[in-house]
């Protein structure tokens, strides 16, 4: 309902109003537009204005030792979703037209977002780029985490470690594109960004092999950290022809079960 007067009511002992001198601290009534009526005093003006300048209780903290509850809103969601498609869409945009080449409305184009999207989840081309990478050695990372624990000994574990990695690439030419030759192009952006994550990874694997010579099953004399290079090494050169050559179907599932079969032979006590 609006009101025909908005004036507020003066403080002196009789206001001005369109309807002439009305006394104030007695009640004043207003004409609405739909010809109702509404009492106005002035201590009822105070207490609105009162009320409108109590501030609002804080929200209490989490108490100390409890973890706050994990953001799954719908729209956190929906950030994620958006993340994960322009991660994909560079995979596809650097790998037909290259890094340098690529621009990021391009990018943006690909995952169907505006350019200005892109910056909401990474502040440039090169970290859209060192993303990807980081992306996928999380991922690695994340499984070993969870998985290699069940494996009965250092060799399956060792195994899967070299299953997971190609398997991850299998069908995903693009990917292996990036990852083993785009991201070279720029040695500044792996000595500064991807250099942390890679570095885990391959403390991971050497961890595995460490597991392996204190069971007993790995031969002692051999440097974990060395092992841990070669192994990936191996694969990098395995991903790296895969994807510049016909990227046959089932080929690095193969050619990953040769490559464990070779280095547990090499590491056998």
């Amino acid at each position: 309902m609006s009101l025909a007067w908005d004036a507020p009511v003066c403080a002196e002992r009789w206001a001005p109003t369109r309807w002439g001198r009305v006394r104030t601290g007695l009640p004043l009534t207003l004409h609405g537009s739909f010809g109702s009526h509404v009492a106005v005093t002035e201590s009822s003006f105070t207490s609105r204005k009162r009320a409108k300048a109590e501030p609002k209780p804080k929200a209490r903290a989490p108490r100390r030792g409890v973890e706050p509850a994990e953001d799954d809103t719908p729209k956190s969601r929906r950030s994620g979703d958006k993340r994960e498609r322009i991660l994909n869409a560079a995979v596809r945009v650097f790998a037909k037209n290259g890094f340098y080449a690529t621009r990021v409305s391009e990018v943006a184009k690909a995952a169907g977002v505006a350019d200005g999207t892109i910056y909401l989840y990474f502040r440039s081309k090169d970290e859209l780029l060192v993303s990807l990478f980081e992306d996928r050695v999380e991922r690695l990372l994340a499984f070993m985490k969870r998985e290699l624990p069940l494996r009965k000994d250092a060799r399956e574990r060792l195994r899967a470690v070299i299953e997971l990695q190609l398997g991850l690439l299998e069908g995903e030419r693009d990917l292996a594109e990036v990852i083993t030759i785009i991201l070279r192009q720029s040695t500044k952006l792996m000595k500064e960004y991807a250099a942390p994550r890679f570095m885990a990874y391959l403390d991971a694997i050497a961890k595995v092999v460490a597991e392996g010579q204190a069971e007993g099953i790995f031969r002692a004399d051999v440097s974990p950290s060395l092992v841990a290079r070669a192994t990936f090494g191996a694969l990098d050169g395995i991903a790296l022809t895969w994807a510049l050559g016909r990227a046959e179907h089932g080929a690095l599932g193969r050619a990953a079960k040769q490559l464990a079969d070779v280095l547990l032979r090499g590491l056998e006590a």
